[in-house]
């Protein structure tokens, strides 16, 4: 062993310390990687910081921004919403389906952002059923997991041993060449999750307060039955008069909530205002707040039509309509004034549906109440005004519903989504244009259709990833400079001996699954490629079947919950100890092991043809 490789090996030894204490953070590791290495003049620093310039990293924030377009057009949550549907009250159902929608979803995007999308609907519907969410957590990282074995731009250790193939003059692997190992790794892995489901934890963990949902405030408010939509027919006396011309708070105790209008791009809810003109065919969304009002009556006199009502108080249209709670603090403006005088919905945009004075609901609140300091009024309205209040001072917010976060930012974006997806996807498979290209592609065909926007693009994007990835390329750099690769590959195989080149991979996989116990599982790709690829040559075989088998160990990260964030994410949520990862995790390698071993060859030779 020469000098320069003990020293590469020393900072090696100090960086997998430190990524197992995880002190300091993972990029700073990274970080100080990249400076050590050239002050031993082991390798320059050009050398150092050539993995900025490398196309998978601008192809990895590329798929990140990718994933965030999902997220902000509502596909992810409208596929958990699928899921809900159709499972039920079977928690077996749910678990089969929960795994393979987080599979098929994370072929496409960030396996951590799949586990981040899924938590919040894990844990209501763990709470829908009666089930411990730990029951479910854990299926969950172990499908986001898998998901990386399904494509090539799923997870990042795909993306190194591709570009390390590259590298090395060979043509790298197809976006779909991870498939056939991936789905039987998920088949088999759903039927072992069926059953050890019932070895994970029972019982939930201690949950913070919970928002109130808006169900909670119809009720304490006592705003069903109140809700109607009306729809304007031809002849209706309402069509061509301005909002503020009708009146129809005062005069018939009615408040115009929204106003569904047929556009270009399909019906809209729209924001009511004072010089808003009612068009024909026109929804209006209304609250009766005075019972003396004959809604029967109302509609015969202003030729409108009733329309049925799917949720109570038109929670249905949560991703456009909000409640929120707020106070009038003692010395605001708005104290002593009606809420006529106030102008509260031309200034604030919002319709005041309750009020608690005293801490009890007023049930006469009408355009002439007069507001005191310290009333608690509820309001409801578009979600984009919901949040200006912060910036007020006449009004103090006191609580926003636990729908809030759960609301769109492009819900209506969803399809062009989809479909820019599918294009990228397929100029992937076809090769027409590089896969960085393509995903730079998408990323614009994004922007311009509105599914992401500039801030919430360059927001998604996980930069510690990146710096880990760029920080660990000179390690593999350096290795190989100073032998310690094929000193490496030279010990596997003096291990594997005439053995079936099976054993082989089987080693392979096995080494590179032990060091994910301590290193993320990019890292380990990072290390790990190199000496699969030395080990093939030093063979006389075909270095696929050995890059494919790293890529898969990679991705087999369930022993630990810091073998990957995927992991670590769920610990909380479900409740979980360090070892239950290790005990639930094992069998998961194993599985994907026996299946590596065994279908790697089948679909990338040994010796090809």
């Amino acid at each position: 062993m020469t000098t320069d490789l003990a020293i590469v090996l020393g900072l090696l030894a100090a960086a997998v310390t430190m990524f197992a204490i995880n002190r300091p953070r993972m990029d700073v590791v990274a970080i100080l990687v990249m400076v050590a290495l050239p002050l031993t003049g082991i390798i320059t620093l050009d050398e150092a910081l050539a993995g900025f310039s490398d196309p998978n990293i601008i192809l990895i924030a590329a798929l990140f921004v990718l994933g965030e377009a999902l997220v902000r057009t509502g596909v992810a949550q409208r596929t958990g919403d699928l899921l809900v549907r159709h499972s039920g009250a079977s928690e077996m159902r749910l678990v089969m389906l929960l795994m393979a929608s987080v599979a098929g979803i994370g072929a496409f995007m960030s396996s951590t952002g799949v586990v981040a999308i899924f938590i919040p609907i894990v844990l209501r519907i763990a709470a829908n059923i009666g089930t411990a969410p730990g029951r479910l957590m854990m299926p969950l990282s172990a499908a986001a997991l898998i998901s990386g074995m399904m494509t090539l731009v799923a997870t990042a250790p795909n993306l190194v041993l591709d570009s390390l193939l590259r590298r090395e003059g060979h043509q790298g692997f197809g976006f779909f060449d991870f498939t056939p190992f991936g789905v039987p790794i998920l088949v088999l892995a759903i039927g072992y999750m069926l059953v050890a489901r019932r070895w994970l934890a029972v019982e939930s963990p201690a949950a913070p307060a919970s928002r109130p949902r808006l169900a909670d405030w119809i009720d304490s408010y006592g705003l069903a039955e109140r809700e109607f939509r009306l729809r304007l027919g031809a002849s209706s006396t309402l069509m061509g008069k301005r909002l503020d011309q009708l009146d129809l708070r005062g005069t018939a105790g009615v408040n115009i909530l929204g106003i569904e209008r047929s556009t270009p791009y399909g019906r809209r809810l729209i924001q009511p205002k004072a010089d808003s003109v009612l068009q024909a065919d026109d929804v209006l969304f209304l609250d009766v707040f005075r019972k003396s009002t004959d809604i029967e009556a109302f509609c015969t006199a202003h030729g409108l039509h009733r329309l049925p009502i799917s949720g109570a108080y038109f929670t249905d249209r949560a991703q456009e309509i909000g409640m929120v709670e707020l106070i009038v603090p003692p010395g605001s403006p708005l104290a002593g004034k009606s809420i006529a005088q106030s102008r509260f919905r031309s200034v604030y945009g919002l319709a005041i549906v309750g009020l608690r004075r005293d801490n009890q609901p007023d049930e006469d609140v009408d355009a002439q109440t007069v507001l005191r300091g310290g009333d608690v009024l509820l309001a409801i309205g578009r979600w984009n005004r919901i949040r200006q209040l912060h910036r007020g001072r006449d009004l103090v917010v006191l609580a926003l519903p636990g729908e809030v976060d759960e609301v769109l930012e492009a819900p209506f974006r969803a399809v062009p989504a989809v479909i820019i997806l599918g294009l990228v996807v397929a100029m992937m498979i076809t090769g027409i244009v590089p896969n960085v290209l393509a995903a730079l592609i998408g990323c614009l065909l994004m922007g311009l259709f509105g599914c992401v926007d500039m801030p919430s693009a360059y927001r998604s994007i996980h930069w510690q990833s990146l710096v880990l990835i760029v920080g660990m390329l000179p390690f593999s750099l350096a290795l190989q400079k100073t032998g310690g690769v094929d000193l490496a590959a030279e010990g596997l195989r003096a291990m594997i001996g005439d053995a079936d080149p099976r054993i082989a991979l089987a080693v392979i996989f096995a080494t590179t699954a032990l060091l994910g116990l301590f290193i993320s599982n990019t890292a380990t790709a990072v290390l790990m490629g190199p000496v699969a690829l030395a080990l093939a040559a030093e063979m006389g075989l075909s270095p696929y079947p050995f890059a494919m088998t790293v890529a898969l160990a990679a991705s087999a990260a369930f022993l630990t919950p810091v073998s990957s964030p995927v992991n670590t994410l769920v610990v909380g949520p479900g409740g979980y100890r360090f070892w239950d990862f290790t005990r639930i995790g094992l069998p998961l390698v194993l599985i994907a092991l026996v299946v590596a071993t065994s279908l790697v060859p089948v679909i990338f030779p040994f010796h090809p043809g």
